[in-house]
């Protein structure tokens, strides 16, 4: 009989993305097997794009943290039945939290492997692994899965958007008269955490030195990130700023090079296998940089925090992107 597998990260895009070659491991392991993923509702788009995965389950955590009742048990009674009748033989919990630890247990598998962060979740797990914070978190899922008996090859980092996310950027790309033949630049200037952003006079600036050289510039971002890029608006620049998320990742599909902080999106540029710039702190110690290329970060000198990587030093590494893509 087929081999009914749960795959659970609840949080957050990048998080979820970065369990992409541990999803694919175990497909390789379990090539006929019916693949599902639990994640967190806002990331369940995501997920569609993981070929390896056959359903995926969306669980409204909003609604559960409410703490209205009437909000509270249709929700959890609902995914209940649903992780119950899933007869999963197997699930993998690649986020360790209480919460999924919960989750794992209550369906009831004969097999949960479970990422350990704490010796008291221990209980929900047939097998857990103490999780290393040391090595790249895409890593650690993999090393996950070998310490729990899997074969684990070459490590799988593709993501497969649909089709609509490439049409949704080429009518954009029509409607802002952007030929998809030039170079173009994809700037992604906030990250979720105000510490992560780089100055966005920082990326104007990076923006005006490729403006003057011929390629075009995107900014994106979500809608609430519209208000704050006013003054790149206000020099020319093309803002994507509030597209559907989908036709976000065809942007970056079309785009040349992908310059940003540490985000989801960031990664699942990566995965779609396009050039990026990454800013962030550091590449040590389990730092989340481009999966397998380490090289295409930007760090900070020693000491010092990515508000005080210097234009230059991305202005370098941008030209060298374009060099060897």
């Amino acid at each position: 009989m087929a081999e009914n597998i749960l795959l659970i990260r609840l949080k957050a895009i990048g998080d979820v993305v970065l369990t992409l070659p541990a999803v694919n491991a175990v497909r390789e392991n379990f090539p006929s097997a019916k693949i599902t993923f639990l994640t967190s509702k806002e990331n369940a788009l995501f997920v569609q794009g993981f070929r390896a995965v056959n359903e995926v389950i969306a669980l409204d955590r909003a609604a559960l943290k409410t703490g209205n009742p009437l909000k509270v048990a249709p929700e959890f009674f609902g995914l209940l039945r649903r992780l119950r009748a899933g007869k999963f033989s197997l699930v993998v919990d690649l986020q360790g939290f209480g919460e999924t630890a919960w989750l794992a247990r209550l369906t009831g598998a004969p097999q949960r492997w479970g990422s350990i962060y704490s010796s008291g979740r221990a209980w929900a797990y047939t097998r857990g692994v103490t999780r290393n914070d040391g090595i790249h978190p895409a890593d650690w899922h993999c090393s996950l899965l070998r310490e729990c008996g899997l074969k684990i090859g070459a490590p799988k980092n593709e993501f497969l958007p649909p089709p609509e996310a490439l049409s949704g950027a080429r009518k954009f790309f029509a409607e802002q008269k952007l030929d998809t033949a030039k170079t173009t630049l994809y700037l992604q200037p906030f990250t979720s955490s105000p510490h992560k952003n780089w100055p966005l006079e920082n990326y104007l600036a990076l923006a005006r030195h490729w403006r003057a050289r011929g390629a075009q510039i995107i900014f994106g971002g979500g809608p609430k990130d519209l208000a704050q890029m006013e003054s790149a608006r206000s020099e020319g620049f093309i803002l994507a700023a509030g597209v559907s998320r989908w036709a976000d990742i065809g942007l970056m599909q079309l785009c040349s090079l992908v310059v940003g902080g540490d985000t989801g999106f960031l990664h699942l540029a990566v995965a779609m296998g396009r050039r990026v710039v990454m800013l962030q702190h550091s590449v040590l110690h389990g730092s989340p940089h481009p999966f397998g290329h380490p090289e295409w970060s930007v760090t900070p000198e020693a000491s010092r925090s990515v508000p005080e990587i210097s234009t230059a030093a991305v202005i370098a590494a941008s030209e060298r992107a374009l060099e060897q893509r």
